[in-house]
This record gives C-alpha cells, structure tokens and sequence, in this order.
C-alpha cells in the first residue's frame, strides 16, 4: 500500500493590529501592549512532559518565540492526568506570565482550574486538547475527528474492505483522542463487511494497550485490525500484536509519528502512522499570543493544523521526514505555519491512494 503525503492547511488569518499602547480592558485578562521593555513571557504546560509530540510541539514554540522575540517556560506533569497537571497550572499563576499555552488534561476537569487562571488576568489559549468551554481566547489543534476517518480509510484499504477492527483509545474525556475515535467509528461504519468490534482505553498507558491487544487477539483470532488513538495506544498495540506472533497479519494505523512508532512502521508491526503536525501548533499558538498580547483579540477562535499520511512507501520522502517527531530541538526549523481558522480549512484531506 502505498500513500500520499497530507495536506498543510496554512491559510494566513489577517489579523488588525491596533496602535493602542498601555491598553487595559476590563473583565478581561491583561493585555500589555507596546512593551518594548520585555519581551512577553509565556508560560506553556504540556499535556504529559517527556512525549515526544509535546516536545516537538514545544520546539515549534520556542522557535517561533525566538523570531517573536518572546520567552517560553515549558513544564508538564509525569502522567496525562488533571490531578498532576492542576498543581502545575496553580504553580505557574504565582509567576505571573504574560499568557497560559496549555494542553488540558480534561475536557471537563480543567475548567476550574484555567478559570482560575483568566480570573487572575492571564490568558489562556489551548493546544491539541481543550475544554467544554470557550473561556479560553483560543483553540490551536489537528483536525482530530478527520484523521480519525483518515485512519479508518487507511485501514480498510490495507484490509481489503474485509475484515474485524478494534480501537485502543487512551481516557475518556479527552478532547483530541475522543474525536478521532468518533471519526474512526464513523468512518468504519460505510465499509459493510468490516466489522467494528468495540473501543477499549489504556489509560495512556503502552503496556497497558499491548495487555489489551495481546488478550483481544487471544479471546478473537479473527481480529486483523487496530487503530491506536495516541502514540502511546499504538506503540502498545504493536507491541500486543508482536507478542502474540501476529506481525504482518493483523494491521495497525498508529495516530503520531514518534520513534518508536517509525521503528514499528519500518519494521512491518504498524502499516501506516498519521502524523500531526505539533511544531506547526506550536509556531501557530505562539503567533496568535502575540497577536492577543499586541493588539487584545483573536478571531476566530479555533484554528487548525494538518496531518500527514506516513507509510513505509513514502518514509523517506522529504515532507514525510519533515512531519515525524523529534526527541529535541537541535535540528527543527521553523515550517512557516500561519494561523488557519478551523472554518477556513475547506474540504481538503490527506489520503491514502492504492
């Protein structure tokens, strides 16, 4: 199976910008503009520290703020988990930054806690995950419910059309992961002689995932498909599948591009990764909190980055290393990502062709 590379939504969002200096607006968070004086400081919390798509996605920001000429202070709690990210936010409120970049934990659960933050006048924008709500002054994240479809497209080529899938999510009540299950689901659902044989969650655990797989492919032989929602949920997958000596059999598409999930696409356990783009989110949260810093608005508020479709066919193309993911920043180059309004994205999609 061969694959095309996806497509990079960077659609300039012409922002005005205001000449206003010194501006205070009430109920809202500060806005400090024309500080010339200091550079904007920002304070951004990834969603788990040590993820290589956190890491990249933060190599995109401090790029970017470099250019910007801002500062970016990055942290995140050890687990993908409210109750350890909660403190850190409370944390970073005491030093005050210019502006909160964060990951949230919980759709839910971070509300309160991000509130907390607006009430004492920082802003907070949302990267990858968000919340059930629009406190936030912005969303910057993939197309998560299309790369779900995307996923299900990919693996049913690989299958022929036939066959039995599964999904191995990370929790309940994640923004991003939920809506590519959905997508997945939805998508699956056209093909008549795929069967969909349920969602199961890992707790953004590998090992965990790989103990899920491992008993699925024991309790149903028939199992040749799974689509692993995060980078964690697929590099567990592979790793059930190898353990019950089914490599090659049973088809995985992985959702990232991390180092392990390469060696797995190279070494024939996952058959297609669809990689984000986490530097462009990066690049583009970075751009839209100096915009919001500079002139005290942001419109709209969702905007979007792309995907790319990574195969073993396609590996060592230029675009497809351009999308995989970094352990550090020593060799990332600013992409040039602009901010692209979710509603501005159109109809354009990576897909895979025969």
């Amino acid at each position: 199976m061969t694959g095309n590379t996806g497509v990079t939504r960077r659609t300039m969002l012409k922002a005005g910008a205001g000449a206003m200096v010194g501006v205070t607006i009430f109920g809202a968070p500060r806005v400090s503009v024309g500080a010339e004086d200091k550079p904007y400081k920002i304070a951004f919390i990834q969603g788990v520290i040590g993820d290589n798509f956190y890491i990249t996605m933060d190599c995109g920001a401090q790029a970017k703020a470099k250019e910007l000429g801002m500062t970016v202070e990055t942290q995140g709690p050890e687990q993908f988990d409210q109750t350890l990210q909660t403190p850190i936010l409370n944390a970073v409120i005491q030093t005050k930054p210019d502006a909160i970049m964060m990951a949230p934990n919980d759709v839910k659960g971070m509300i309160a806690p991000i509130q907390a933050a607006i009430d004492a006048g920082i802003p907070v924008l949302c990267v990858d995950t968000s919340i059930d709500s629009d406190i936030q002054i912005a969303d910057v994240s993939t197309d998560n419910t299309e790369g779900g479809r995307l996923a299900a497209r990919g693996l049913a080529e690989a299958l022929g059309g036939k066959g039995k899938v599964m999904v191995i999510n990370t929790k309940p009540g994640i923004s991003t992961t939920d809506q590519r299950g959905a997508g997945f689901k939805e998508e699956i659902a056209k093909y008549p002689d795929i069967a969909f044989v349920g969602e199961e969650f890992c707790d953004n655990d590998a090992n965990k995932a790989a103990a899920i797989v491992s008993a699925k492919l024991q309790s149903d032989p028939d199992l040749n498909g799974v689509f692993g929602t995060n980078l964690f949920s697929a590099q567990g997958a592979a790793a059930g599948v190898r353990e019950q000596g089914k490599t090659g059999v049973v088809k995985i598409v992985g959702f990232d591009a991390g180092p392990q999930q390469v060696q797995d696409l190279k070494s024939e356990v996952v058959d297609m990764l669809i990689a984000q783009h986490p530097g462009e989110i990066g690049e583009v949260a970075i751009q839209l909190l100096h915009d919001y810093l500079s002139t005290g608005s942001v419109d709209p508020k969702k905007y979007v980055t792309g995907a790319t479709i990574v195969t073993r066919d396609n590996l060592e193309t230029e675009e497809a290393q351009q999308a995989l993911y970094v352990a550090d920043c020593s060799t990332y180059a600013l992409t040039g990502a602009e901010p692209t309004p979710a509603e501005a994205a159109g109809d354009a999609e990576a897909t895979p062709s025969a």
